[in-house]
Protein backbone atom coordinates (compact mmCIF):
# COMPACT_ATOMS: atom_id res chain seq x y z
CA UNK A 1 0.00 0.00 0.00
CA UNK A 2 1.13 3.61 -0.73
CA UNK A 3 1.90 6.14 1.79
CA UNK A 4 -1.61 7.83 3.13
CA UNK A 5 0.73 10.90 5.41
CA UNK A 6 2.20 12.20 2.09
CA UNK A 7 2.05 16.33 1.86
CA UNK A 8 -0.37 18.00 -1.20
CA UNK A 9 0.85 19.65 -3.62
CA UNK A 10 -0.26 23.23 -1.99
CA UNK A 11 1.63 22.28 0.72
CA UNK A 12 4.72 21.25 -1.18
CA UNK A 13 4.92 24.55 -3.09
CA UNK A 14 4.33 26.42 0.19
CA UNK A 15 7.11 24.63 1.51
CA UNK A 16 9.42 25.72 -0.93
CA UNK A 17 8.15 29.72 -0.49
CA UNK A 18 8.97 28.94 3.08
CA UNK A 19 12.22 26.99 2.38
CA UNK A 20 13.07 29.93 0.13
CA UNK A 21 12.55 32.61 2.96
CA UNK A 22 14.92 30.90 5.06
CA UNK A 23 17.75 32.57 2.46
CA UNK A 24 16.57 36.17 3.03
CA UNK A 25 19.19 37.96 5.53
CA UNK A 26 16.57 40.30 6.95
CA UNK A 27 16.56 40.34 10.56
CA UNK A 28 12.83 41.11 10.83
CA UNK A 29 10.73 39.68 8.32
CA UNK A 30 11.70 36.34 5.99
CA UNK A 31 9.45 36.08 3.21
CA UNK A 32 9.66 33.08 0.47
CA UNK A 33 7.65 32.73 -3.27
CA UNK A 34 7.20 29.84 -5.22
CA UNK A 35 6.03 29.98 -8.90
CA UNK A 36 4.70 26.85 -9.92
CA UNK A 37 2.76 26.14 -13.76
CA UNK A 38 -0.54 24.60 -14.40
CA UNK A 39 1.89 21.39 -14.68
CA UNK A 40 2.63 21.39 -11.08
CA UNK A 41 6.21 22.17 -12.04
CA UNK A 42 8.51 24.86 -10.18
CA UNK A 43 9.02 27.76 -12.56
CA UNK A 44 10.95 29.98 -10.21
CA UNK A 45 11.74 30.58 -6.33
CA UNK A 46 12.24 34.12 -5.17
CA UNK A 47 13.47 35.89 -1.23
CA UNK A 48 13.38 38.99 0.03
CA UNK A 49 16.60 40.43 -0.24
CA UNK A 50 19.26 42.75 -2.03
CA UNK A 51 18.97 42.99 -5.60
CA UNK A 52 22.28 41.20 -7.08
CA UNK A 53 25.51 43.22 -7.21
CA UNK A 54 24.39 44.99 -3.75
CA UNK A 55 26.46 43.41 -0.67
CA UNK A 56 24.36 41.99 2.10
CA UNK A 57 27.04 44.05 4.22
CA UNK A 58 26.54 47.09 2.63
CA UNK A 59 23.07 48.38 2.22
CA UNK A 60 20.85 48.88 5.41
CA UNK A 61 18.76 46.36 7.13
CA UNK A 62 16.90 48.82 9.84
CA UNK A 63 13.34 49.46 9.70
CA UNK A 64 13.48 53.66 10.00
CA UNK A 65 14.98 57.14 8.82
CA UNK A 66 18.42 56.89 6.83
CA UNK A 67 19.31 53.35 7.71
CA UNK A 68 15.55 51.95 6.42
CA UNK A 69 15.59 48.90 4.05
CA UNK A 70 12.79 49.87 2.16
CA UNK A 71 14.14 51.43 -0.84
CA UNK A 72 16.33 48.48 -1.57
CA UNK A 73 15.38 45.29 -0.75
CA UNK A 74 13.54 43.19 -3.77
CA UNK A 75 10.34 41.63 -2.19
CA UNK A 76 10.14 37.49 -2.56
CA UNK A 77 7.32 38.37 -5.57
CA UNK A 78 8.89 40.36 -7.15
CA UNK A 79 12.66 38.13 -7.27
CA UNK A 80 10.72 35.47 -8.10
CA UNK A 81 9.64 36.82 -10.90
CA UNK A 82 12.29 37.98 -12.40
CA UNK A 83 14.25 34.65 -11.53
CA UNK A 84 12.12 33.29 -14.41
CA UNK A 85 13.77 34.63 -16.74
CA UNK A 86 11.71 36.11 -19.08
CA UNK A 87 9.87 32.39 -19.13
CA UNK A 88 6.32 32.56 -19.58
CA UNK A 89 3.88 32.67 -16.31
CA UNK A 90 1.13 33.03 -17.67
CA UNK A 91 -1.81 31.21 -16.23
CA UNK A 92 0.59 30.21 -13.23
CA UNK A 93 0.19 30.27 -9.75
CA UNK A 94 2.28 32.21 -6.88
CA UNK A 95 2.80 30.93 -3.72
CA UNK A 96 4.26 33.00 -1.06
CA UNK A 97 4.10 33.75 3.47
CA UNK A 98 2.93 37.34 3.17
CA UNK A 99 0.02 39.16 1.02
CA UNK A 100 1.64 40.79 -1.76
CA UNK A 101 2.09 44.71 -1.31
CA UNK A 102 0.58 46.94 -4.24
CA UNK A 103 4.29 47.11 -5.98
CA UNK A 104 4.15 42.76 -6.13
CA UNK A 105 0.53 43.03 -7.07
CA UNK A 106 1.46 45.32 -10.33
CA UNK A 107 4.22 42.77 -11.20
CA UNK A 108 2.02 39.50 -10.84
CA UNK A 109 -0.41 40.91 -12.98
CA UNK A 110 1.70 42.10 -15.39
CA UNK A 111 3.42 38.77 -15.75
CA UNK A 112 0.27 37.10 -16.08
CA UNK A 113 0.34 34.96 -12.95
CA UNK A 114 -3.46 34.25 -12.52
CA UNK A 115 -3.33 32.88 -8.91
CA UNK A 116 -1.87 33.57 -5.28
CA UNK A 117 -2.01 31.43 -2.19
CA UNK A 118 -0.83 33.43 0.91
CA UNK A 119 -0.23 32.12 4.73
CA UNK A 120 -0.01 35.63 6.05
CA UNK A 121 -2.36 38.95 5.48
CA UNK A 122 -1.29 40.75 8.67
CA UNK A 123 -0.97 44.06 6.63
CA UNK A 124 -4.72 43.43 5.51
CA UNK A 125 -5.72 46.80 7.02
CA UNK A 126 -3.22 48.79 5.22
CA UNK A 127 -3.52 51.50 2.27
CA UNK A 128 -0.88 49.15 0.39
CA UNK A 129 -3.12 45.99 0.76
CA UNK A 130 -6.00 47.12 0.34
CA UNK A 131 -4.86 48.33 -3.21
CA UNK A 132 -3.46 45.32 -3.78
CA UNK A 133 -6.42 43.46 -3.53
CA UNK A 134 -8.02 46.04 -5.40
CA UNK A 135 -6.38 45.80 -8.73
CA UNK A 136 -5.83 41.44 -8.24
CA UNK A 137 -9.92 41.71 -8.20
CA UNK A 138 -9.87 43.89 -11.25
CA UNK A 139 -7.27 41.77 -13.49
CA UNK A 140 -8.87 38.95 -12.40
CA UNK A 141 -6.57 37.19 -10.26
CA UNK A 142 -7.48 34.90 -7.81
CA UNK A 143 -6.43 35.15 -4.24
CA UNK A 144 -7.13 32.54 -1.18
CA UNK A 145 -5.62 31.86 2.14
CA UNK A 146 -3.91 28.93 2.17
CA UNK A 147 -4.92 26.96 5.18
CA UNK A 148 -2.37 24.03 5.43
CA UNK A 149 -3.59 20.51 7.16
CA UNK A 150 0.19 20.68 9.12
CA UNK A 151 2.06 23.66 11.27
CA UNK A 152 5.72 22.25 10.59
CA UNK A 153 7.50 20.21 8.32
CA UNK A 154 10.96 18.77 9.46
CA UNK A 155 14.02 18.54 6.98
CA UNK A 156 16.63 15.81 8.11
CA UNK A 157 19.82 16.02 5.83
CA UNK A 158 21.39 13.20 8.22
CA UNK A 159 22.11 10.94 5.56
CA UNK A 160 20.56 7.31 5.65
CA UNK A 161 23.59 4.96 5.92
CA UNK A 162 24.13 7.25 9.41
CA UNK A 163 20.72 6.84 11.18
Amino acid sequence: MKRTDYISWDEYFMGIAMLAAMRSKDPNTQVGACIVSGENIIISTGYNGMPKGCSDDEFPWGREGSDAKYPYVVHAELNAILNANGRDLRNSRLYVALFPCNECAKAIIQSGIREVYYLSDKYADTMGTLASKRMLDAAGVKYQRLRPKMSTITLDFTPAEEK
